[in-house]
C-alpha cells in the first residue's frame, strides 16, 4: 500500500513508517521528550474548563502530562455541562481542577480579602497595575478590580500547591486575570494566543499590556505571530513562537462513504456556534441560489448561539425547511458522527484563529471548504487539500460547493490530500511534542536566554 492510500478496510489513509518520514520525525521527537526534566511543572489557568467547545484543551492537558510536563489546572468557571453529561476524561478533569469560582461567592469574596490582609504587598501591587491601566470607564475599572480579586486567589492556589509558572489559553478575561497575577504575586506567566476576538480589539483587549508582561508567548499560527509583531517593538519578538495546535489522525478514521457517495442529494455539514462571525448566513444564502440552480443539498448546522432563531427564520422564508436541519451544541463524539457520515463539510468564517473543526474533517477525509481569513490559508492550500473562497462572498461559495456537488472525483482528491495535510502539519501528538519542548526550552534553568525554536 503506497504512502496516502485508501485501504480496503476502513477507508483510512495510513502511511507507513517507511514510507512517511513524519513518522521518523515522530519518534526522534518522542525520543527527544524523554530528555525533559521530570520536575518541570505548569499552572495552567482556563477561562471554563472543560468545555464542549474547547475539546483541545483537554486534549492537551493531557498530552503534556503524557510527555513529562506536571500541569495542574484551575478554572475560572465551573464546567459548561452538569457532571453526568460529562466524558470519564472530563470528569476526572473537573474533580482534579481547583475552580476559582465554585458557586460560593461569599466564600471567594472572604478567602480574597483574607489573602489581601494577609499579604498587603501583594494586593498593593495588583492595585498599583490596575490604576496605571488608561482610558478604562468607571465599568471596565470596576472589572479589573473584580479580576485583581480572582488574581489573588489564583496567586494563593498557585502558592499551596509550589507552583512556580502561570500559562493562560486566549487574551480575554482570563488573561486579564492571569497578567494581575503574575504582577501582584511576581509569577511568571506565559500565553497561547489564539485569536480571532483579541487581535481584533487589541486596545480593549489589552493585548499589548499583557504580552509585555508575559515570559513567553506561544502563537498557533503564523498570522497570530504576525499580529503581535505588529503590536509589539521588535525586541518583543524573540518572545513568540508559532505552535500548532492539531488533532490525532489516528483517532479520526474516514470512510469510504465520502469518497464514493451514492447518494443522489449532497450531505454537507458544518459545526460551530450559532454566531455571526462564523458565516452561517452566508451559507445559507449560498444554499439558496444551489437550490434555485437544481442542486440538491441536505444540510446540518450543529451547535447553538445567539443567532439561531434569526437563522431559522431565514431558513422558513426561503423554503429551505426540507433541506437543513439545526441540531443542539452536541458531545464531541457526537458532533464526529454527523462530521464522518457527510460528504463536504463548510465553514464559512468571517474571523478564525485556526479551527480544529475543520482540522478534524480534513483528518476524516473530508473536502473542505472554507474562507480566506486569518490562519485557515495555512491549513488550507485551495485546490489542494481544500477550497477557499473570499469571506461574505455568497456567490463564490456557491460555485465552489457546486463544483465539489458536481464532481466525486474532486471531493475524493482533496478529502485524502487533506487528510495527508493533517497527518504532515497539524498532527497533534507531532505538535503536543514540540509544546512540551518549548515549555521546557523556557522553564528548565538558563533557558530564558535561548530563543524559542
Amino acid at each position: 500500500m503506497g504512502a496516502g492510500e485508501v485501504t480496503e478496510d476502513t477507508g483510512s489513509i495510513v502511511p507507513t513508517l517507511e514510507q512517511d518520514p513524519l513518522r521518523l520525525d515522530a519518534l526522534e521527537t518522542a525520543e527527544a521528550s524523554e530528555a525533559l526534566p521530570k520536575t518541570l511543572r505548569v499552572a495552567f489557568l482556563l477561562s471554563r474548563y472543560p468545555a464542549v467547545s474547547h475539546t483541545f484543551l483537554l486534549n492537551e492537558v493531557l498530552g503534556l502530562r503524557a510527555r513529562g510536563v506536571d500541569v495542574e489546572t484551575a478554572s475560572i468557571n465551573r464546567p459548561d455541562r452538569a457532571p453526568k453529561q460529562l466524558s470519564e476524561a472530563e470528569a476526572a478533569e473537573a474533580h482534579k481542577t481547583h475552580y476559582i469560582k465554585d458557586g460560593n461567592t461569599l466564600l471567594a469574596l472572604m478567602t480574597a480579602l483574607g489573602t489581601a490582609c494577609a499579604r498587603p504587598d501583594v494586593l498593593m501591587r495588583g492595585l498599583t497595575a490596575v490604576v496605571k491601566l488608561r482610558n478604562l470607564s468607571l465599568r471596565q475599572r470596576g472589572y479589573w478590580l473584580f479580576y485583581l480579586a480572582e488574581a489573588l486567589l489564583v496567586g494563593r492556589w498557585m502558592q499551596q500547591r509550589k507552583l512556580r509558572h502561570l500559562h493562560v489559553h486566549f487574551g480575554g478575561a482570563v488573561a486579564s486575570v492571569g497578567m494581575l497575577t503574575s504582577i501582584a504575586w511576581k509569577i511568571p506567566y506565559s500565553l497561547t494566543i489564539h485569536g480571532p476576538e483579541e487581535l481584533l480589539d487589541v486596545s480593549g483587549y489589552r493585548l499589548k499590556e499583557k504580552v509585555e508582561q508575559a515570559s513567553f508567548v506561544f502563537c498557533i499560527s503564523d498570522f497570530c505571530r504576525s499580529q503581535l509583531c505588529q503590536l509589539t517593538e521588535p525586541r518583543t519578538w524573540g518572545k513568540f513562537a508559532v505552535v500548532r495546535l492539531g488533532v490525532d489522525p489516528a483517532a479520526l478514521l474516514p470512510s469510504l462513504a465520502h469518497a464514493a457517495s451514492e447518494h443522489s442529494t449532497l450531505r454537507l455539514v458544518c459545526t460551530g456556534r450559532l454566531v455571526a462571525a462564523k458565516g452561517h448566513r452566508i451559507l445559507l444564502q449560498a444554499l439558496v441560489k444551489l437550490a434555485r440552480r437544481g442542486v440538491q443539498v441536505k444540510t446540518t448546522l450543529i451547535g447553538d448561539g445567539p443567532e439561531r432563531e434569526s437563522l431559522r427564520q431565514f431558513v422558513e422564508r426561503e423554503g429551505l425547511e426540507d433541506s437543513v436541519v439545526f441540531t443542539s451544541a452536541l458531545s464531541h463524539a457526537e458532533t464526529l458522527q454527523h462530521v464522518r457520515s457527510a460528504d463536504i463539510f463548510v465553514l464559512a468564517s468571517f474571523a478564525e484563529g485556526i479551527p480544529v473543526a475543520l482540522m478534524e474533517a480534513m483528518a476524516l477525509g473530508l473536502p473542505c471548504v472554507s474562507t480566506t481569513v486569518a490562519g485557515i490559508p495555512e491549513l488550507i492550500q485551495t485546490g489542494r487539500d481544500g477550497l477557499l473562497v473570499a469571506p461574505s462572498n455568497v456567490e463564490e461559495l456557491a460555485e465552489a460547493i457546486e463544483s465539489l456537488a458536481n464532481d466525486p472525483a474532486l471531493r475524493n482528491f482533496l478529502g485524502r490530500s487533506a487528510r495527508r495535510r493533517i497527518i504532515r502539519d497539524y498532527n497533534l501528538p507531532l505538535n503536543q511534542e514540540r509544546l512540551a519542548q518549548c515549555f521546557a526550552n523556557r522553564l528548565t534553568p538558563g533557558a530564558a536566554a535561548r530563543e524559542l525554536p
